[in-house]
């Protein structure tokens, strides 16, 4: 045999076996469809523990669309990739997970695989489920299959190739997924391993608060240094203590379950609903998710306070000086009654105006917060439609000049250009 004779044969041999491997890797077999379970057969304080697990996994936040029902799915969660439309996770046996079996939920919460066997995409958060307890992955089910079903079925994905290519997520998993119960740490007390399973489990809060590698994955090493939802930046919950005032276990407890703390700010974006959730658990929950974020601080950085005396006065701080006068005063000026009477935090305590970018600030400013009937501590009007992206800039670099002691933004009209237009496409 040549030697190019046996390096084709070589080379197939390799292909052969890869192409093995990827299908033990990609197949999961069907697990068999069931008749929804009857609501009286599903025991009562099991459904109440169940509402606990879905609040605390936000399940409703991600699987219910703008005015659809409670967790019918369509909702699109906007990633580097394309969009992802949530599925529906109600009893209904045609279009939702009315025909799953507990072992079938079992499986797609722990390993990504939906019953028919088809792989989950990760937006999805298995990959923090997987260390769910069996009791609160029954809890969680009994629950959802006594909400009312709803016929719905989500749109199709629009991911970018090969990415939209289903079976190329079991490679994925083979880097990201590690099944397995979380290990409580001896030397820590309970308060702190229950807070560590909630944020590193079923609470996923690094799924939104880390930065992803070139391929969607929490980059290694960085759990927690803040990422990008939907347009807005999950900022870093190790860098808690380096705010102008430091997060205290009190304040951040009240922030989590109310959506906004007098000395820091009010929820906006993805985290507002999550707030509604944890207002809905047992406080001792909450209170074991701050114990344990506030133990993963890293050491305070020296703060810059080395602003110019030209930042405040540039012409876009100037111009953006008439404007907060015109539109923004009312409420955060120093002597607004909405901050003297009603407790709004003063602008210079801010994760978005003291943040090292404009996104937040500018993404607040053109999304504003929407009205939630008597809960309008945290109502901001939108001015997309009112300024455009030179005013929303000017207005970002007022606030940065005049309240923030860290040094000016740059290029803050390209980043309203594209908040703008990321807003827009959704």
């Amino acid at each position: 045999m040549t030697r190019k004779s046996r390096l084709l044969v070589g080379g197939g041999v390799v292909v052969v076996a890869v192409a093995i491997a990827a299908f033990l890797l990609m197949w999961r077999p069907a697990i068999a469809p069931v008749s929804p379970p009857a609501p009286t057969s599903l025991d009562a304080q099991t459904r109440l523990a169940g509402a606990r697990v879905v609040a605390l996994g936000d399940c409703i936040v991600c699987h219910t669309a703008k005015g659809g029902k409670p967790f019918a799915g369509g909702l699109p969660l906007a990633t580097p990739f394309g969009t992802i439309y949530a599925t529906n996770i109600t009893p209904d046996v045609e279009t939702g997970i009315g025909s799953w079996s507990l072992e079938a939920f079992t499986r797609a919460v722990r390993y990504g695989v939906a019953r028919d066997g088809h792989l989950l995409y990760p937006a999805f958060p298995y990959i923090h489920f997987t260390r769910m307890s069996d009791g609160d992955i029954a809890a969680a089910y009994a629950y959802l299959m006594t909400r009312d079903p709803v016929e719905a079925t989500a749109p199709a994905n629009k991911l970018i190739f090969p990415l939209n290519f289903r079976p190329l997520l079991a490679f994925w998993n083979v880097l990201f997924l590690h099944p397995g119960a979380q290990q409580p740490e001896a030397s820590k007390d309970a308060e702190w391993n229950r807070g560590k399973l909630l944020a590193d489990g079923l609470g996923h809060c690094a799924s939104c608060h880390s930065p992803l590698n070139l391929i969607g994955g929490e980059k290694s090493g960085h759990a927690f240094d803040g990422g990008i939802v939907d347009g807005w930046e999950a900022p870093a919950l190790n860098a808690l203590g380096a705010a102008p005032k430091p997060w205290t276990k009190e304040q951040l407890v009240t922030y989590l379950r109310t959506g906004r703390t007098s000395e820091h700010g009010a929820a906006a974006g993805p985290m507002l609903p999550v707030t509604r959730d944890l207002a809905t658990v047992p406080e001792e929950d909450v209170q074991a998710i701050a114990t344990y974020l506030l133990s993963i601080q890293k050491p305070r950085p020296v703060a810059a306070t080395n602003v110019s005396a030209e930042s405040n006065t540039s012409t876009e701080a100037q111009r953006g000086a008439i404007l907060f006068a015109a539109s923004c005063a009312q409420c955060h000026g120093p002597k607004a009654p909405m901050q003297s009477i009603g407790e709004r935090p003063t602008l210079a305590f801010s994760t978005a105006v003291n943040a090292a970018s404009p996104r937040n600030a500018i993404q607040m400013m053109l999304s504003g917060n929407g009205w939630h009937g008597e809960d309008s501590m945290n109502y901001m009007p939108a001015f997309s439609q009112i300024y455009n992206d030179q005013q929303i800039a000017d207005l970002a670099s007022y606030i940065r000049a005049t309240y923030s002691q860290r040094g000016p933004w740059t290029d803050v009209e390209a980043m309203a250009d594209k908040v703008r237009k990321e807003n827009n496409a959704r």
